[in-house]
């Protein structure tokens, strides 16, 4: 499972040091300093359970007018209980990446009617 770790300060994720301890990771960012720590495992901020799935999310932009591109992907963690209607959505649609709940409008505050 790919887990996306970046400064909380400086939003970084290349450039980070990281030392384990028995319950948390201490990190550090090399860019601006920060110090952080992190869980070892990642929960589901909902539930607290630890079945999540790393699936990928749409990005998505106007491209023109009105149409609306996939212009890239990222990594997002969905909890087995708490988002099992999206990972059923995911699974029965692959490989196609899952749509944002909020997608770009299409400035329906300029139409005129």
């Amino acid at each position: 499972m790919a887990i996306d770790v970046r400064c909380p300060d400086c939003g970084e994720e290349e450039n980070l040091l990281g030392t384990r301890s028995a319950d948390s990771i201490s990190m550090q960012c090399e860019r601006c300093g920060a110090e952080w720590k992190r869980p070892l495992a990642k929960k589901c901020g909902r539930c607290g359970g630890d079945d999540l799935q790393t699936v990928p999310l749409a990005i998505v932009e106007k491209s023109r007018g009105t149409q609306l591109s996939v212009v890239g992907t990222r990594p997002v963690l969905l909890c087995s209980l708490c988002d099992a209607e999206e990972l059923r959505h995911y699974h029965a649609h692959r490989p196609n990446p899952l749509m944002p709940k909020n997608l770009p409008t299409t400035g329906e505050e300029h139409l005129t009617g």
